[in-house]
């Protein structure tokens, strides 16, 4: 098996609210970077605060973390944190057949949805106190349809798409494995590296797809990740940069 990286700390809890407030709560003693993992989570949290339905023998974890530069940089770490995921999945089922990544933040298996990323940051202005990478990964049980929001991607279990039943514990030791390579690579080399790779695993590139705000809906050709993370999709009115969305096949 894969030897727990370097320089990263190792946090287990049996029970918590949520792995990101545990973070919140060792953030002001935690030396270095540290990944936080969960047997069971009373109060976990996706995008925009909805609910994390987080079965047993799933995988709940936040990597903590004090990066440096700004606040938009930081952000950028979602997609080194989906191909650490992807990868992670390739290595305890030793295929990458299925597996893609949807922006912003999902990865998806046979095209439902297996894991989910929340970042979360703390800091004055442009300064960053530490940076929380949450991270849910569906690996033997997948919530039911009815604990998604209508018209989400169906959520999907590792177990039941490859046959692969592997613990929270072995598959977080390759998916801190594999994210510590790829942070040294975004900070040795920036985000375009990293926008590369992460292009090479999009789901739907090339296609028609629909974003949504709360205030619009853009549908529009899925043409790439610019450098600032954004989705750019070509529509009848042009090119458009999208910052923040969720998006719908």
């Amino acid at each position: 098996m894969t030897d727990w990286p370097q320089g990263y700390g190792l946090h287990v809890v049996q029970e918590v609210d949520s792995t990101l407030n545990e973070a919140a709560r060792i953030a002001p003693t935690a030396q270095g970077p540290v990944w936080i993992m969960a047997h069971h989570q009373t109060a976990a949290r996706g995008r925009r605060g909805r609910v994390w339905a987080n079965p047993k023998g799933n995988l709940a974890t936040t990597l903590l973390m004090r990066p440096q530069g700004n606040p938009e940089q930081a952000a950028l770490r979602s997609f080194v944190a989906a191909l650490a995921l992807f990868d992670a999945c390739v290595a305890v089922t030793g295929r990458a057949a299925g597996l893609s990544l949807k922006w912003p933040n999902d990865v998806l298996l046979n095209g439902g949805k297996l894991a989910g990323i929340l970042l979360e940051s703390t800091g004055q202005g442009r300064e960053l106190a530490y940076l929380s990478i949450g991270i849910g990964v569906n690996l033997s049980e997948a919530p039911t349809p009815g604990a998604v929001e209508p018209g989400a991607v169906r959520p999907v279990s590792l177990l039941s798409e490859t046959g692969t039943d592997v613990c929270p514990e072995d598959f977080l030791t390759e998916l801190a494995a594999a994210y510590a390579g790829y942070e040294t690579q975004f900070e040795t080399y920036g985000f375009e590296p990293i926008r590369t790779a992460w292009l090479a695993r999009a789901a739907r590139l090339g296609e028609v797809i629909t974003a949504r705000t709360a205030a619009s809906e853009t549908v529009g050709t899925f043409e790439t990740v610019d450098a600032g993370g954004n989705l750019v999709l070509k529509t009848a009115k042009g090119r458009v940069n999208i910052p923040a969305a969720d998006v719908y096949f």
